[in-house]
């Protein structure tokens, strides 16, 4: 009997399995290839301590990182790229490359980096399912990380400054949108009728970028106007992830969605709140403590007090 597989993953939302583009990744890729994964969602009762998930865990091993993670399954006889020419293999990675090189950057400014979106969204959104005090503290780092990524890949010369690292990235973004929907054409797939690799890696990156509702949507808009990505994003969770999505009308996630966004105001308010106080608290003058009046006693209070200390 094989090792069981266990994956722990952000949840979802929005008609999504999952926010998080990385762990959609693994969780599509599972999809196609047929593994068996028992999915742990993270939520408030986590005891972790990072972000870093996705992570698949077997009686024998622990895997992070979507690229390991797959190869760790294909090596399990999970492989959704048995078909594949080599050709077409050579093509996946290219095409990875372009995605982690020219759409990654704006799909992480867009969620982490982008202020109206992280402060509304992106903030709220993980602070609910993460314990507190980490609340506080892991989405503030995961924001950090985001930025710190993006500046490590493309804010070399002659990009010194954020804003024209920024520019540059959604003009990226764009053009690598445009290239995935010439590529996809009128097909279902990247390489015909059957998922693989590389439509796990598609899927992954943009169903976020395309479900999530964000007040800036610069992106988010040039997505929704090439159909064939949006109806791709669409066929995969309707056929791969229904049954899991089932028994919520789209009336009924209308209601979901309403209440999460007020949870996560509510919790956006109560970090920001403490964050206040703390910054009050580290500003305020800070006296010196108070001593306690020292009382002085009579000669005779003296004697009185001596004489009652000897006695039995």
């Amino acid at each position: 009997m094989a090792a069981p597989l266990e994956l722990s993953c952000w949840g979802g939302g929005w008609g999504l399995p999952s926010v998080h583009s990385e762990s959609l990744v693994v969780m599509a890729y599972a999809k196609f290839s047929g593994a068996p994964l028992k999915v742990n969602v993270v939520d408030n009762t986590w005891r972790g301590s990072r972000g870093d998930v996705p992570i698949l865990t077997t009686e024998d091993n622990i895997v992070s990182q979507p690229a390991k993670i797959l190869n760790f399954l294909r090596k399990q006889k999970y492989n959704a790229d048995y078909e594949l020419s080599a050709k077409q293999g050579a093509d996946t990675l290219a095409y990875i490359a372009l995605l982690e090189e020219k759409l990654l950057p704006a799909v992480l400014h867009t969620f982490w980096v982008e202020s109206d979106n992280y402060f509304t969204v992106t903030k709220p959104w993980f602070a609910s399912r993460i314990p507190f005090p980490l609340s506080l503290i892991l989405p503030g780092r995961m924001s950090k990380g985001a930025l710190n990524r993006i500046l490590l890949t493309r804010g070399q010369p002659p990009l010194y400054h954020l804003r024209e690292v920024e520019a540059q990235i959604y003009r990226d973004a764009r053009e690598c949108l445009n290239l995935l929907s010439n590529r996809l054409g009128t097909s279902q797939f990247f390489f015909g009728d059957t998922p693989s690799t590389l439509d796990a890696y598609v899927f992954g990156f943009l169903a976020p970028l395309y479900k999530v509702r964000f007040p800036k949507v610069q992106l988010q808009e040039h997505l929704k106007q090439l159909s064939n990505l949006c109806r791709f994003c669409d066929d995969i969770l309707n056929c791969y992830f229904r049954l899991s999505l089932e028994g919520t009308s789209p009336a009924g996630q209308e209601t979901v969605d309403a209440n999460l966004q007020k949870l996560t105001q509510l919790v956006n308010k109560e970090s920001n709140l403490i964050e206040k106080m703390d910054d009050n608290l580290r500003q305020s003058p800070q006296l010196p403590p108070r001593k306690l009046p020292t009382l002085k006693l009579t000669p005779a209070e003296e004697e009185n007090n001596s004489l009652q200390r000897l006695s039995p």
